[in-house]
């Protein structure tokens, strides 16, 4: 029989797109199960608003690789208030904003960024007991993981769930939102270091059709499965 991973020292990777509910159920699965949680697309959402902030050419590579040791990001583990710190300073508001997620994709595609970042990630995972939620936790990040899921969903349900969480200023049509997601899971996707995708040995959960207390009772069975 193989040997199963202790819950306190397990790492629960979920990867996938945006509007797959990885964020909402990530965290229902560590609140559940005691563990600490940590959201890795928010760190680049940190770093990319950092380099909005001080002037920095997102579209210039050179410029953002020199800049993408500078900021200093801290992120909280509480699965039910994750919080994360740029230079001291809440971050969690600003980095939501329209602004940064059109912008997200073009950092998160510089080596030097990626280098920097799972290097943080990989620090605050540390002797495990987390889930991590993000694009290339099973295959990059944490790749021995004991638990790795792929979330995904249609184009559609995903454009519906990422639409309903728009409000005031970023609000915008369904239409819209689709093809914005499409825009970024092109780039996310085919950027050449780290590309977002299905890691080997992943389980892959589509979440269309299901509920997020469907998704979690179903990411719990898998977790019972694999560490003890």
């Amino acid at each position: 029989m193989e040997a199963r991973t202790p819950l306190a020292t397990a790492v629960v990777a979920i990867d996938g797109p945006s509007g797959s509910g990885k964020s909402s159920v990530s965290r229902a699965v560590a609140a559940r199960l005691g563990l600490r949680y940590l959201d890795t697309g928010a760190m680049y959402r940190a770093m990319t608003w950092w380099m909005l902030t001080n002037g920095v050419d997102i579209h210039d590579p050179a410029a953002v690789a020199a800049a993408s040791d500078k900021p200093q990001i801290v992120s909280g583990t509480a699965p039910d208030g994750p919080t994360i710190t740029v230079d001291g300073r809440d971050a969690a508001g600003p980095i939501r904003t329209d602004e940064v997620t059109k912008a997200v994709s073009a950092v998160s595609a510089v080596p030097e960024v990626r280098t920097r970042l799972v290097d943080l990630q990989r620090a605050v995972i540390g002797a495990g007991g987390i889930v991590v939620e993000g694009r290339d936790i099973a295959s990059v990040v944490a790749p021995d993981a004991p638990v790795k899921v792929y979330l995904t969903a249609s184009e559609a349900a995903r454009a519906a769930r990422r639409n309903a969480e728009l409000t005031g200023t970023q609000a915008t049509s369904v239409e819209d939102t689709r093809a914005d997601l499409a825009r970024r899971d092109a780039l996310d996707s085919g950027r050449a270091v780290a590309p977002a995708g299905m890691a080997e040995g992943a389980i892959l959960v589509d979440t269309t059709e299901l509920n997020r207390e469907q998704v979690v009772d179903h990411l719990l069975a898998l977790v019972a499965e694999h560490v003890r």
